[in-house]
């Protein structure tokens, strides 16, 4: 059989990514795996969790005011109005869940984009970039925060955003050293030598290889969004009653806390699960993604 006839060996396939050696590196961190899977108990008991019990977060009964937990029905108890706190929180976690993700993609968003153009054009539109930047971060992120949503009409959208406004600062400083250390490495000059466009180079060359510290970054954003919209919900400038948030649940148990002191309990389990879960799930993603991490 002639070179020309024999036939080429086909590429092996390559690993699944639950196979991958980033994958197995997050598995080996037990932290991250306890925070994954609590942020997945924490979204199914959201989402399913109100459909399984036999009242709504909006339903009164009187008669069954500051019921304990575990009492009939009311599996977390009722609050003064004789509301279920079950389905409070379920309904309350899907609102502080969706604004912590939406503010975290507004957020990344925007850190990215102005962190991306600042450190790949660098010299002066780098430099009033990022004094754009620092100039945020010289208020102090909450007092800015109260003010914005002391101005808007509060609502779950309005809160997103405000939220995402006031937290983009420390992704555009990561991304824009990220790609300012890229930018002159030979993959991007041969990008500029075949005449590639400034916006291909940034956002196809150098933006896939700064996505590693940009996922960490956004994982830790969910976090703080979340404690953010509790915070501001919690002084009353956030999410509005009726509609159920993790903080202004907090907020109304305040002035029962030596009667009723599972008003607060609950809603501050909640908050504290989902908060540590996704720091651990960072913390687990940022040694998965560096190679010279020690659990590789």
């Amino acid at each position: 059989m002639s070179a020309a006839t024999l036939p080429i060996a086909a590429a092996p396939p390559s690993p699944r990514w639950w196979r991958s050696r980033t994958a197995r590196r997050f598995a080996r961190h037990k932290l991250a795996v306890v925070g994954l899977v609590m942020i997945a108990v924490l979204i199914f008991a959201c989402v399913v969790g109100p459909h399984l019990l036999p009242y709504d977060e909006l339903y009164i009964d009187l008669r069954a005011r500051f019921a304990p937990p575990l009492t009939g029905y009311h599996i977390l108890g009722t609050d003064p109005l004789g509301r279920d706190i079950a389905a409070r929180l379920f309904s309350a976690g899907r609102i502080s869940l969706l604004v912590g993700f939406f503010a975290m993609v507004l957020s990344t968003l925007i850190g990215t984009v102005i962190g991306v153009v600042a450190g790949y054009y660098g010299g002066r539109l780098g430099a009033v970039l990022m004094r754009f930047v620092d100039a945020f971060l010289s208020f102090p992120s909450i007092f800015l925060l109260l003010a914005l949503a002391a101005f808007v009409k509060p609502s779950p959208f309005m809160i997103t955003v405000i939220i995402a406004v006031t937290s983009w600062m420390e992704i555009a400083r990561l991304v824009e050293a990220e790609v300012r250390s890229l930018r002159e490495r030979d993959f991007v000059l041969a990008a500029r030598m075949l005449g590639l466009p400034n916006g291909w180079i940034m956002f196809r060359e150098l933006l896939p290889n700064a996505v590693g510290p940009i996922i960490v970054a956004a994982t830790l954003t969910v976090a703080r969004a979340i404690l953010l919209e509790a915070y501001i919900s919690f002084l009353g400038y956030g999410i509005q009653p009726p509609l159920p948030s993790w903080g202004n649940m907090l907020n109304g148990a305040q002035q029962y806390l030596d009667k009723a002191p599972w008003l607060a309990i609950v809603p501050g389990v909640a908050i504290t699960l989902a908060v540590t879960s996704f720091n651990f799930i960072g913390d687990g993603l940022r040694d998965a993604l560096d190679a010279r991490s020690d659990l590789s």
